[in-house]
């Protein structure tokens, strides 16, 4: 089994020194939406390195996008970094989730060192194998009633918007970033349900299928840890957590948070 850090989090200093991985999952980055924390984004991807990328989902916010036209510069910066990273020798698998679905006709295409698919398989440092996925497919509402989803999507957003006038409220009394929308659904029964039901799902696929472990995306509730004998790392997001699963170069997979986010996006 890989080696997987028992820490919940590990921090990731923001000390402008380069760090190099074998591999880096995120997911949920929602660009061309203005919950999208793009400048912590850019700069974690500037100072952390891989040889290969996993972008797991969510990454271009479609949903948002056919709303109304929101992208600012920090959006387009990311963009360029990814790109950056692709020119200079990274491998980048595109793994589409529900928000950026309008890419799954294209499913299969190659753009050089880009890989756009729906699912794919990673295969540890130590040979174990993980499904990288989004994890939409395991969402029954996404699933059954998509209207349902936009709606919930829409309060979700809203949440998040009001989160962040809170947050700059707390800073002029001298107070740290606290997440509404991170308490809302650590302490809503039905959050709490909803999460565990699809924790469970996803491992039971996985088992079903031989994998050693799935990396998904989706919930926005970063984690890593061993349910059933599978290992279930979840990506986190850049809206509220900025989170990323990590592989270093000696085979150990973490859950690394990029700890700027104490002090909230202004854009």
């Amino acid at each position: 089994m890989a080696a997987i850090a028992d820490d919940d989090f590990i921090l990731a200093e923001n000390d402008h020194e380069m760090h190099r991985y074998r591999t880096i999952f995120i997911s949920d980055t929602h660009l061309g939406s203005k919950g999208a924390k793009a400048e912590f984004l850019a700069e974690f991807l500037k100072y952390n390195h891989c040889q290969k990328l996993y972008l797991v989902g969510d990454i271009i916010d479609g949903w948002r996008l056919k709303k109304r036209i929101y992208w600012p510069q920090s959006h387009t910066n990311v963009i360029r970094r990814i790109l950056t990273m692709s020119k200079r020798g990274t491998d980048v698998v595109y793994v589409t989730g529900n928000h950026d679905d309008f890419l799954r006709r294209y499913s299969g295409l190659d753009f050089g060192n880009i890989k756009l698919c729906d699912e794919t398989v990673f295969t540890a440092a130590n040979g174990h194998k993980y499904l990288v996925v989004h994890g939409d497919k395991y969402d029954s509402v996404v699933q059954t009633q998509k209207w349902l989803a936009v709606i919930g999507d829409w309060g979700y957003e809203s949440l998040v918007i009001v989160n962040r006038h809170f947050n700059q409220l707390r800073r002029k009394f001298g107070m740290g970033y606290w997440s509404l929308s991170a308490y809302v659904k650590q302490k809503v029964k039905g959050a709490v349900s909803f999460i565990s039901a699809y924790e469970e799902a996803v491992v039971k696929d996985c088992k079903k299928e031989g994998y050693d472990g799935v990396i998904c995306g989706h919930i926005h509730h970063p984690e890593i840890r061993k349910i059933d004998d599978i290992q279930y790392l979840n990506c986190g997001d850049w809206v509220e957590s900025c989170t990323a699963i990590v592989e270093t170069l000696d085979g150990e997979i973490k859950l690394l948070r990029w700890v700027e986010v104490s002090h909230e996006n202004n854009h």
